[in-house]
């Protein structure tokens, strides 16, 4: 399958936030995901995001690492990215939003959020993006010794 444009923008919109877990709360379109982006992984060295990559997509990966940080703090992010965009943002409906996303995700029935028991937390709150990176960096370059 050859990709023909990118949907970046797209697909970080509000109408897909806002329905992103309902759609993967269905097991049909979690398992035709998970099958992409095990293909994906299996082609070439990947760096895959997601909420289940570590538990459910790729259980066996090489390095774990679950990115978390308050509803607060990705509420402000969030709402900072639409101000700088230059899209009208409403910064507590995010946090509102953030929080019931977690709460469908976390308790969905087939592949809900969770960390994986030998994933590597790190807690992004108190952190620039600089900082997340050489954090990241720096784990993967222990555990690929």
């Amino acid at each position: 399958m050859e990709w023909k444009r990118d949907i970046t923008a797209d697909i970080r919109t509000d109408l897909v936030n806002n329905n992103v877990s309902l759609a993967s709360s269905h097991k049909e379109v979690r398992l035709a995901m998970v099958a992409r982006q095990q293909a994906l992984a299996k082609a070439k060295k990947a760096v895959l995001d997601g909420r289940d990559i570590g538990t459910h997509v790729l259980p066996d990966a090489n390095v774990k690492i679950f990115l978390t940080a308050s509803v607060e703090e990705r509420a402000r992010r969030r709402h900072q990215e639409q101000l700088e965009k230059g899209l009208p943002s409403d910064f507590e409906k995010l946090k509102e939003d953030i929080a019931k996303r977690d709460e469908l995700d976390s308790t969905r029935a087939f592949a809900p959020l969770k960390q994986a028991e030998d994933a590597q937390v790190v807690d992004t709150t108190e952190m620039g993006i600089e900082e997340v990176i050489r954090t990241i960096l720096q784990l993967v370059k222990e555990q690929s010794v």
